[in-house]
């Protein structure tokens, strides 16, 4: 019976390890960015759509909050309705984000400005110094600093030198 006890609990650790490292919280960026700082975007084009409150960057975009900058092929500017201001970037194609002395790089990016919070999809890549990290998706929250890596998260850790 003891067997079975524990022959049913190394089961259960097993199939639920893979889960466990589905997810990684990490650190990103040097400290916590301001997402009411001015938004600085530099294109090669723009085109706005006052109907549906919408505005495409093309070309080299590069955006720079605060400390931290965005560069991507093309970025959808999603403005709020009722009020000035921005409610959403969607980055797609070559993008990557710094902050501080941490890079990350993806396909598509979604920067929700309200909610402080950048969700990376696609053959994400995060280098911190000599450490990097893959994984299918990446979520940062701004606020303070942190970031989720999610689906396939793969590193190679090195051990301490002598």
């Amino acid at each position: 019976m003891i067997f079975l006890r524990a022959f049913a609990c190394a089961c259960l650790l097993a199939m639920a390890s893979p889960v466990l490292a589905q997810g990684t919280q990490v650190a990103f960026g040097a400290t916590a960015q301001d997402t009411t700082a001015p938004i600085e975007v530099s294109a090669s084009e723009l085109a706005v759509d006052q109907k549906t409150n919408t505005a495409i960057f093309t070309g080299d975009v590069v955006i720079i909050q605060g400390e931290m900058r965005l560069a991507a092929d093309k970025v959808l500017v999603i403005y709020l309705k009722e009020t000035q201001g921005i409610s959403r970037l969607e980055a797609t194609g070559n993008v990557t984000v710094i902050s501080g002395e941490d890079a990350a790089e993806s396909q598509y990016a979604d920067y929700k400005v309200e909610e402080g919070l950048i969700e990376m999809t696609g053959n994400v890549l995060l280098t911190q110094g000599q450490s990097a990290l893959t994984a299918d998706r990446m979520t940062v929250r701004l606020d303070d600093g942190t970031a989720l890596m999610q689906g396939r998260v793969k590193t190679i850790l090195q051990p301490k030198e002598d």
